[in-house]
C-alpha cells in the first residue's frame, strides 16, 4: 500500500471529503473475484435466514466495507475497527501505519461511506485487540480481517474472530499469500493446522474459512463455480484440509452499491452536419442526361459503360 498526497482543500484551508460517484472511485484493493465470493457468502447467508452481526477489522478507505454494508439486515451491527489516524500503541506497529497508512483519516473513511449508505457502522478506532471489548462472543455470521500484517496482531485478530463467530459463520483472511506479509501467512496456516479453521475457497489474496461444518457450503460453492464462465476452480487437498482454489482473472464485477453523488450524465453529442456538396460538382451532374445520370449512380460501371455507348449511338 502506498501513501498519497493531500486532497484538495476549501477556502478556510479544510481538505474537502471525498464524494466518490461509483465504488470503483474509493481507494483500495478490493478486487472483483473476491467481490463476487462476498456477495455469494453474504447472500447465502441472507437467503438461509442465518441470523448475526458483521465485523470488519481493517477498513483503509472503506471500499470493503461499503461493500458489505449493503447485505445488512435490519436489526443487524455492523462493526468497523481501523486506527484511521489514531496514534498506535507499539513501536513495530507505529512504524507499519506510518510506512502505509500515514493518509488514511477516519473522516475519509466516514466520508466514503456515507456515500454510499444512510448511516455509519459503529466505528472504533484503535487496535484490534479492542474488538473483544465492543462485539459480543457468538454474535457475528460474517468476519473479515483485514488490519495488521505482523504475526502477533493477525494471530490474534483470528482468536477474535473465531469467539465472535457464530457455528455458521464465515471469517475472511485478507493478505494471507502476498510475499510483503509473511506474518498474515503464519497465522493463517497454523490457524487451519492446529486452530480448528476449516478453508473454505481461497483467491488470489485472501482466505474463506469457517469453524463449523464445511462440506454443505463447499457443495454449493462448488456447483455454483461450474455454472459460471469467468471464474476457475480446482480442489485440492493441503495439510489434511480439502479446499476450492479459484482464479478470478476474467472475473466480472457483481451489482455494485449506487453511489449517493452518481456523476452527472453528459448531454448527447449533435450530429456533425453533412458536408457541403461543391457548386462544380452540383452543375456537372445536374448538367448531365437523366439516363447518364441514372446510370452514373445506381448502376455496376460495365452496365453504365454499355448504355452510354448505346445512347451515343442513338445521338
Amino acid at each position: 500500500m502506498s501513501s498519497s498526497a493531500p486532497g484538495p482543500a476549501t477556502a478556510d484551508g479544510e481538505e474537502l471529503l471525498p464524494a466518490p460517484s461509483s465504488l470503483d472511485q474509493v481507494k483500495g484493493w478490493f478486487f472483483a473475484v473476491d467481490q463476487l465470493l462476498f456477495d455469494w457468502f453474504l447472500t447465502r447467508q441472507n437467503s438461509m435466514a442465518e441470523p448475526g452481526d458483521v465485523l470488519e477489522m481493517g477498513a483503509y478507505m472503506g471500499k470493503s466495507a461499503i461493500f458489505t454494508g449493503s447485505y445488512l439486515r435490519p436489526g443487524e451491527r455492523y462493526t468497523v475497527c481501523d486506527l484511521f489516524d489514531a496514534p498506535a500503541e507499539d513501536f513495530a506497529n507505529h512504524a507499519e501505519m506510518t510506512k502505509s497508512y500515514s493518509t488514511l483519516t477516519r473522516r475519509a473513511f466516514e466520508a466514503n461511506y456515507l456515500s454510499f449508505h444512510d448511516e455509519l457502522p459503529v466505528v472504533l478506532q484503535g487496535l484490534s485487540s479492542m474488538v473483544p471489548d465492543h462485539v459480543r462472543s457468538d454474535s457475528c455470521r460474517f468476519v473479515h480481517v483485514d488490519a495488521s500484517h505482523l504475526y502477533e496482531h493477525v494471530h490474534g485478530d483470528i482468536g477474535t474472530a473465531r469467539s465472535v463467530l457464530k457455528p455458521y459463520g464465515v471469517v475472511v483472511l485478507d493478505d494471507f499469500r502476498a510475499e510483503h506479509c509473511p506474518g498474515v501467512a503464519a497465522a493463517a496456516w497454523q490457524a487451519v493446522t492446529s486452530g480448528g479453521l476449516h478453508i473454505l475457497c481461497i483467491t488470489g489474496t485472501k482466505l474463506y474459512g469457517t469453524w463449523g461444518d464445511p462440506s454443505p457450503v463447499r457443495e454449493e460453492l462448488k456447483a455454483w463455480l461450474e455454472s459460471r464462465d469467468d471464474l476457475w476452480h480446482g480442489v485440492e487437498s493441503v495439510a489434511g484440509e480439502t479446499l476450492i482454489r479459484i482464479s478470478g482473472k476474467k472475473a466480472k464485477y457483481p451489482a455494485q452499491p449506487p453511489s449517493r453523488h452518481p456523476a452527472p450524465v453528459a448531454a448527447p453529442k449533435p450530429e456533425p452536419a453533412p458536408a457541403p456538396v461543391p457548386a462544380a460538382k452540383k452543375a456537372a451532374a445536374s448538367s448531365r442526361p437523366p439516363l447518364r445520370r441514372f446510370a452514373a449512380n445506381v448502376l455496376p460501371p460495365f452496365i453504365t459503360k454499355a448504355a452510354l455507348s448505346a445512347t451515343k449511338r442513338r445521338d
